[in-house]
């Protein structure tokens, strides 16, 4: 659950898009980019995990309707084959419509009765993936300390915990990826300075 007080978000960052893994995506599961009209979907997937009030308009306002959206870098997870029902989706992201150097694994999440397969590792990977081919060197992401799985996940895929300089007084990163990755029984993370 999350805390009951809103805190900065942890970030990860992976240095540099070099040696990802090979993409398998699990059995009775398919991976495919967006389509026209996958914001209802996308909306749907969103309220079960990040926030609660997304809806197709305005997934266009936040997302698919800003310059930096591209359509073959927005991820969805599918039941059964490509034409099967969206259940997860992850983005590439760029906080600028011109960076081309550091991209944002952004909006990672799963439907819940499709968690535990997988899949937010799947959307993650395709998204690293296609950061690489487009040329970008490295990539970030936010996520809560909550996210146990999701983290696991991350770390796995290369991904390390980054201590902000500008965290707010009293919000030691340190202090919470150390709790993390303690409860996650991991070996301690590297970790980056930086912003």
């Amino acid at each position: 659950m999350p805390p009951a007080t809103e805190r900065q978000q942890l970030m990860m960052r992976r240095p540099n898009l070099d040696g990802l893994p090979r993409l398998v995506v699990p059995s009775g599961y398919a991976l495919r980019s967006y389509r026209r009209g996958d914001e209802a979907a996308w909306a749907a997937i969103m309220n079960t995990g990040i926030g609660s009030d997304w809806t197709a308009e305005r997934c266009v306002e936040y997302l698919t309707g800003q310059p930096q959206f591209r359509a073959d870098g927005l991820f969805f997870t599918t039941v059964g084959d490509t034409a099967g029902p969206a259940i997860g989706s992850a983005c590439a992201w760029t906080e600028h419509p011109d960076e081309r150097d550091e991209g944002l694994v952004h909006m990672v999440c799963v439907l819940p009765e499709h968690r535990g397969h997988g899949l937010g590792r799947v959307v993650t990977l395709a998204v690293l993936r296609y950061m690489r081919q487009h040329g970008f060197r490295s990539a970030r992401l936010r996520t809560d300390d909550w996210r146990r799985s999701a983290i696991r996940a991350y770390l796995s895929l290369g991904l390390e915990p980054l201590y902000p300089p500008d965290a707010a007084p009293g919000d030691d990163h340190r202090a919470r990826w150390a709790a993390v990755i303690e409860q996650l029984g991991a070996s301690p993370a590297p970790g980056t300075d930086g912003a």
